[in-house]
C-alpha cells in the first residue's frame, strides 16, 4: 500500500463513527438534561436561601408550572 492509500484508509476509518456512537450521544444528552433538571429542581427550587427560591418560584409559575 502506497502513503497515500494509507493516509486515505486512516481519514476514512476516523470519519465512518458506527451507528452505537450516535446512540450513546443521544443517551448522554439525556442523562445531562435529566441532571441539569433535578439540580434545577432539587437544589434551586427547594433551596432555603429566600432569594434564589423565589426566584425560582416566579419562574415556574411564569410558566405555568403548579407548585403548590
Amino acid at each position: 500500500m502506497s502513503q497515500s492509500q494509507l493516509a486515505n484508509a486512516q481519514t476514512s476509518a476516523q470519519i465512518a463513527l458506527p451507528v452505537a456512537a450516535g446512540q450513546v450521544g443521544r443517551l448522554s444528552q439525556a442523562v445531562m438534561a435529566m441532571a441539569l433538571g433535578v439540580f434545577v429542581v432539587g437544589m434551586v427550587g427547594f433551596s432555603h436561601i429566600d432569594v434564589v427560591h423565589n426566584a425560582a418560584h416566579d419562574v415556574r409559575h411564569s410558566n405555568a408550572f403548579p407548585c403548590h
